[in-house]
């Protein structure tokens, strides 16, 4: 199922407001309380804006009992009412599939909690750590691949132990890098999350943070002045945001993401590939372009994990190479993200590229352009000793 990204409504920066939400005072739509408040988040909050499928109808009455169906109005103004297949109503609102679990799906697809050495802290890679800070985003993605403990419906929990995690912190000097995720950190209140930034920039060895967060995406108006002022005082701090349709990059949310950018934040986009969503060249590339544009480098495309209930959105693998196929050397190298799978059970990420290696044998390697044309490199040769001699010769008859 492809969706090319149309070229007025989602290669342009619009604002979608007031939209089903026509009574709104802008003041309050500014607002991201009031935007926190106004989520739709129930049956009759749908249909009240929607004519739904039978299908949509029956996974949101089954969400309750795994992963909390939420929807800023922002976010919400962006869904197309006549289109059940719409790209961003895809994302956001339940169907009947998540109900069934495929037989290679997984709760916990990339075994974060089997590196887990404090509750909350997950340990995996030598030099960095993921800290999962909440379980509260501002809207729930129908592929969340951690819907085992986010949203606070299923019957796991996260039990984030905040002493303990901070003391393994400082008492394990390898680690340089920390990403604070969940759930989404910028819920947070300011004042609350300024005190876990200082906690860790407390710690010696840590040398730079890095915060997950769709909310810019979700929610713009959280990105204030003062939020932006509060996060400097941290650096070096990056921020990777995700996006994964060129319509969800509003004018809101290219001003929001310009406050981080202008706050000296560096910003990384990771992505889901989805069918039916973001699975063609054309979205994919009109994406990058917007993200750019936005100072947003695409940094990951990720395969959608095997967590249980995605198998309707999920793609083949060769799918993703061919859109990395299809972006490679058509566009600016700034705009190709990497194609990653996270290892089942927690192998980590693994990139995956084109083949553009067609032979290698020694002192040679055949390559392909991104054209298909053919060229051999000529892998390094040490000089010869008696060459290395007479140079040595030359140089001292000189001197």
């Amino acid at each position: 199922m492809k969706h090319p990204a149309d070229s007025n409504a989602d290669t342009e920066f619009r604002s979608h407001a007031p939209g089903y939400w026509p009574d709104a005072a802008m003041d309050h739509w500014h607002d991201a309380r009031w935007q926190l408040r106004h989520r739709v988040d129930t049956l009759a909050g749908l249909e009240e804006r929607l004519a739904l499928s039978d299908v949509e109808r029956a996974g949101v009455l089954l969400a309750g009992h795994k992963l909390a169906m939420s929807i800023t109005p922002h976010f919400f103004n962006l869904i197309d009412r006549e289109n059940p297949d719409c790209p961003i109503r895809r994302q956001v609102i339940p169907r009947l599939e998540e109900g069934w679990n495929a037989p290679e799906e997984l709760a916990d697809p990339c075994g974060e909690d089997s590196h887990m050495p404090v509750p909350g802290l997950v340990h995996r890679y030598p030099d960095r750590v993921l800290f999962l800070v909440t379980d509260r985003c501002a809207s729930y993605c129908r592929y969340c691949t951690r819907s085992r403990v986010v949203s606070g419906v299923g019957d796991q929990h996260l039990e984030t132990q905040w002493e303990a995690a901070f003391r393994y912190l400082a008492r394990t000097p390898q680690i340089r890098d920390v990403l604070l995720s969940g759930g989404d950190p910028l819920l947070f209140t300011d004042d609350r999350l300024d005190r876990i930034l200082t906690r860790l920039r407390a710690i010696p060895h840590i040398q730079f943070l890095r915060i997950g967060t769709r909310i810019p995406v979700f929610l713009p108006q959280r990105i204030t002045p003062e939020l932006c002022a509060m996060l400097r005082k941290h650096h070096p701090l990056f921020i990777s945001i995700h996006t994964n349709h060129p319509r969800e990059l509003t004018s809101e949310v290219r001003d929001a993401l310009g406050r981080l950018a202008d706050a000296g934040i560096p910003l990384g986009n990771q992505s889901v590939l989805l069918r039916g969503v973001n699975d063609s060249v054309e979205t994919q590339k009109a994406l990058v372009h917007k993200l750019l544009m936005c100072r947003v480098r695409p940094y990951y495309l990720y395969q959608c994990d095997l967590i249980n209930g995605s198998s309707h959105l999920r793609t083949p693998v060769a799918d993703g190479i061919a859109i990395i196929e299809g972006l490679r050397g058509h566009t600016t190298g700034y705009a190709v993200p990497q194609f990653v799978i996270d290892g089942p059970g927690g192998g980590g990420k693994i990139p995956l590229n084109p083949e553009y290696i067609i032979d290698s044998t020694p002192g040679k390697v055949t390559l392909r352009n991104y054209e298909g044309q053919i060229f051999d490199y000529p892998d390094p040769s040490n000089p010869p000793a008696d060459a290395l001699r007479r140079l040595m010769d030359q140089c001292q008859a000189a001197t």
